[in-house]
């Protein structure tokens, strides 16, 4: 079992990159947020890892840091929920802020996120109350368990179209995610160069409509 990487980044986008170790390039699917803290191609970096097998594939999934890989686990063992789900509502929602969901029972948040819907949210709530406590734990841990941009380098922003590709790769349909780009980039207080801020204003927008 993979449980961490370390190599060159020598690909990177919204949903996965690639990581070069030791002259093998491995791909690695990734949460928006932990997209925010990987380095610009040619940086080291490091990731924490769940090895996925499937009859079809074995795949990679990585994480910037231990409370988003363990809240990875635990959503992925409530029934219907799978990797891309997880990864999903990991994009826009950190493990603190999971747990302050579940515990509210605010089943809107999680069904706000794209592709959960409104019976998965309910499920999430249900099958994870008990675990609130072990996601506020692994949420106070961050600090001692960092990958990806440990070493102080995040994400440097990009241009209009790769904020949109994100949305789409989190389920926003394509027309949706260029109107809330464009909106938001619309405002005088809006730079096109913060590709993290880009995404995080245009996600607000559209959850704000739903």
């Amino acid at each position: 079992m993979i449980a961490t990487l370390s190599g060159t980044v020598i690909a990177r986008k919204a949903g996965k990159i690639v990581l070069d170790v030791a002259g093998v390039g491995y791909e690695v699917f990734i949460s928006l947020a932990t997209f925010y803290r990987v380095p610009s191609v040619g940086s080291a970096a490091m990731l924490y890892t769940r090895q996925v097998v499937r009859e079809d594939a074995i795949l990679l999934y990585g994480f910037a840091d231990i409370a988003e890989k363990h809240a990875f686990d635990l959503l992925i063992q409530v029934q219907h929920v799978g990797p891309k789900h997880a990864l999903s509502i990991l994009s826009v929602m950190s493990p603190d802020d999971l747990a302050a969901a579940i515990a509210r029972e605010d089943v809107h948040r999680l069904d706000a996120v794209p592709g959960v819907g409104t019976k998965l949210a309910e499920r999430v709530v249900r099958e994870m109350r008990e675990k609130v406590g072990e996601l506020r734990t692994a949420g106070a841990q961050i600090g001692n368990g960092k990958g990806a941009a440990a070493d102080g380098v995040t994400a440097n922003g990009g241009p209009p179209d790769d904020a949109v590709s994100a949305l789409i790769n989190l389920g926003i349909k394509p027309a949706e995610a260029r109107r809330a780009v464009d909106s938001v980039l619309a405002d005088e207080s809006s730079s096109s160069d913060d590709l993290e801020a880009t995404i995080r204003k245009s996600l607000a927008m559209i959850f704000s409509e739903k």
